[in-house]
């Protein structure tokens, strides 16, 4: 449990110190490229004072000039803040909708352009979801989504929504799939205990959506990407 508290501690004394300067300043001059730098050395000093070790392969073949969608696995809520650091570019994320409401951070969010989506939502709120993070794109940031939509129980890579494909095949923008592991066992579904380790994550090749004819194509294709790069025992069971 200590590494649970070294975690929180840096949250907590940086977090809100961050939000309470950084949120004026970034009305005031109209960018907030300060804050949101800030605030991702914030999410990967927090990982780093739990013990968790990153190994990173792949961002060296990340095709520049592109707006990108970043599409990985999820296997625990240490997810996120592993992966948010290491994006190369200012990046959007497609998170639950709860985290919106959390003071201070939610306001946060919403400045750097965020992008809610509410668990088993309507069609209307699940198009607007799509629509903002269309709109984010546009604006030259990246996303990153799980496309898993929750945490995977057992580790193993689940079905996907449609929605990010959607989002893919509507904008063109690049979908890099990414492959994390690690993380499964460090923080389980249902735990708010964490275990030092190390992280891997591995940027997999380029895909472009206007390659694949259909939404259902570019989804197999993200997904069948990310099995193959990911260890036997994280791989969907096999079908009988």
């Amino acid at each position: 449990m200590f590494a649970t508290f070294k975690l929180f501690f840096v949250y907590l004394a940086l977090g809100p110190i961050t939000g309470i300067l950084g949120i004026p300043y970034t009305l005031l001059v109209g960018d907030i490229s300060l804050m949101y730098r800030v605030g991702m050395w914030i999410a990967g000093a927090g990982v780093r004072a739990a013990g968790i070790r990153i190994e990173v392969s792949g961002l060296d073949q990340l095709p520049p000039g592109r707006a990108c969608i970043f599409m990985a696995n999820h296997v625990s809520n240490l997810d996120p803040p592993v992966l948010a650091p290491l994006m190369p570019r200012r990046c959007s994320i497609l998170l639950k909708k709860e985290l919106m409401s959390i003071p201070i951070l939610g306001t946060a969010m919403r400045m750097a352009k965020f992008v809610p989506v509410e668990r088993g939502s309507r069609r209307d709120a699940a198009k607007a979801s799509v629509d903002a993070a269309a709109d984010a794109l546009r604006s030259g940031l990246d996303m990153l989504v799980f496309p898993e939509g929750t945490r995977s129980q057992d580790g193993r890579l689940k079905a996907f929504k449609k929605g990010p494909f959607y989002l893919a095949k509507d904008t063109g923008a690049l979908v890099i799939p990414v492959a994390i592991c690690g993380t499964e066992t460090m923080m389980r579904k249902g735990s708010v205990a964490i275990m030092p380790g190390v992280a891997r994550v591995q940027f997999l090749a380029a895909l472009e959506p206007d390659d694949y004819a259909t939404r259902e194509a570019l989804m197999a294709a993200v997904r069948g990407a990310i099995a193959e790069a990911l260890p036997a025992e994280m791989r969907p069971e096999p079908v009988q």
